[in-house]
């Protein structure tokens, strides 16, 4: 995602083009997406909406695996389909703004739950699959994902992850956990793997704090 784009046969920078100041990430609200919604230029209007999201996902790769995942794969599909012109400018606007609508909602969906960050990240990786969700519901989610960052967070080193040792007594304990709360059987082995990846991301604030 380039910052500058050619309009009218000029190259202007893609927020002076769209009269709006460069906003801080995570601010993709109501108002500012109608705002960029009225844009007269739509191609300006959609480039924005791309860096923007491309930089707040560069935030969630570091924090939520399974968001940054999910909304990824979905901006890289929609993008896709406009640059093979399967979906014109206006409606890839529409589908960018419909994006960071479905990015917004994820994170106050973790405030409504009255998750932290971290707890977020783990609930996620838990109800990556829809079966366990349906299955445990959110209560009990959020008691497994309290669970396991406390008890990772005491397991983990700085070089855990290069200690095949270390990485199987995590995975012993987390698969621990899973059984004492009911986790589907058949999707645990998956989850474990979610887990121990999202608990990657984070181990190293962890292991220093």
């Amino acid at each position: 995602m380039s910052k500058a784009i050619t309009t009218e046969g000029q190259v202007i920078d893609v927020f002076a083009a769209a009269g709006l100041k460069t906003p801080d990430i995570g601010i993709l609200d109501d108002q500012f997406l109608a705002e960029v919604r009225g844009l007269k230029h739509k191609n300006v209007a959609a480039e924005l909406l791309e860096k923007l999201l491309k930089d707040e996902l560069k935030v969630r790769s570091k924090r939520n695996l399974v968001q940054s995942q999910v909304f990824s794969e979905k901006l890289k599909k929609t993008l896709n389909a406009y640059h093979n012109r399967a979906i014109s400018t206006m409606e890839v606007l529409e589908e960018l703004i419909k994006l960071a609508k479905e990015m917004d909602a994820a994170t106050k969906r973790g405030v409504d739950l009255g998750l932290s960050d971290d707890e977020v990240a783990f609930y996620d990786a838990l109800a990556a699959n829809e079966s366990a969700v349906q299955a445990m519901g959110d209560d009990k989610l959020k008691l497994i994902a309290a669970e396991l960052i406390a008890q990772v967070r005491k397991s983990v080193t700085i070089d855990w992850t290069l200690r095949e040792g270390s990485r199987a007594r995590i995975r012993v304990m987390v698969k621990r956990i899973l059984n004492k709360y009911g986790y589907p059987p058949d999707l645990q082995d998956e989850a474990v793997k979610t887990v121990l990846a999202q608990a990657e991301l984070l181990c190293r604030d962890w292991a220093t704090a």
